[in-house]
């Protein structure tokens, strides 16, 4: 059966974040038509995997018979993160926008799995597998508003996540969602509830249908 990594990086739990929540429709879905299947669930602002040490990083690029002990014991470590990724059918990330970019939790587990000569490279071990983010930001930043020039989510992640990794990239984008508790923002609120319904459509609709693709 089809094995989804689910990789949730909010600083907020439950209903309170918009990328968990949005995910979470996504995972229900996923669930429902993969009721025998396996879920590998990381929660990496509850348990955040280590920044990449010089040790983690080094013990890349020379072979195991001349790892140090430190080197063995951090690469086993991001090893393990890189074949969950490898091992998944499908990967779901919830990816808020903090200050214009990821959650440096989510950036610490991208520079783990992102390994030159097997995930990255001529021939990235994970290529093809469909990864869907759920990119929640306060604002919007589409284009042609006034801050479309500071989104450092969907540019970063695709050039990680499809560029260099691989894989086959879709985004789900929830907006706007600082709009109920900003009274500055309260004309945008009708915008909010137009994104944050869609956001939940297109999560449900994603998994039926990437369920499906896998199926066939």
């Amino acid at each position: 059966m089809a094995t989804l990594l689910h990789i949730d990086s909010s600083a907020f739990p439950g209903e309170a974040s918009s990328s968990r929540s949005v995910a979470a429709a996504f995972r229900k879905a996923w669930e429902e038509q993969h009721p025998e299947g396996t879920v590998i669930y990381r929660d990496v602002a509850a348990n955040p995997v280590p920044h990449i040490t010089a040790d983690a990083w080094s013990a890349g690029y020379v072979a195991p018979s001349e790892h140090t002990p430190e080197q063995s014991a951090a690469f086993a470590a991001r090893v393990k993160l890189i074949e969950e990724l490898e091992q998944a059918d499908a990967v779901l990330i919830g990816a808020p926008m903090y200050n214009y970019t990821i959650p440096s939790t989510l950036k610490a587990w991208l520079d783990h799995v992102l390994l030159l000569g097997r995930t990255a490279g001529e021939t990235p071990s994970a290529q093809g597998t469909p990864v869907i983010v759920v990119a929640s930001r306060g604002g919007s930043y589409a284009p042609g508003t006034p801050r479309e020039g500071y989104e450092f989510v969907q540019n970063y992640l695709e050039a990680v996540l499809k560029d260099t990794l691989g894989l086959d990239l879709e985004f789900i984008v929830p907006e706007l969602t600082m709009a109920p508790r900003n009274p500055a923002m309260s004309t945008l609120v009708p915008l909010y509830e137009a994104s944050r319904e869609r956001a939940f459509e297109n999560a449900t609709a994603k998994a039926k249908e990437l369920a499906e693709r896998l199926a066939a």
